[in-house]
């Protein structure tokens, strides 16, 4: 699985479109983590991506990512 080099790849433009959408947003943050967990398989990102899972339907950890992404260019602990 490469999504998280396919979205890291789009211009900043576009990865925040996609973050902002509803339902849209929390299935890339997923598909991204997932990835990412499943090509490094560190705890870190098995911790990260299980949090994610967990409470990251709501608003405020899709806020910080989103202000994370506009600053930084990808999620954090995504890379």
């Amino acid at each position: 699985m490469q999504f998280d080099k396919w979205f890291n790849s789009q211009t900043t433009l576009i990865k925040a479109i996609l973050l902002l959408l509803p339902i849209v947003g929390w299935v890339c943050e997923v598909l991204v983590r997932l990835s990412v967990m499943l090509r490094t398989k560190s705890v870190e990102h098995i911790v990260v991506f299980v949090l994610f899972v967990v409470v990251g339907w709501g608003w405020f950890l899709g806020l910080i990512d989103f202000i994370y992404l506009l600053l930084k260019g990808h999620l954090i602990l995504a890379e």
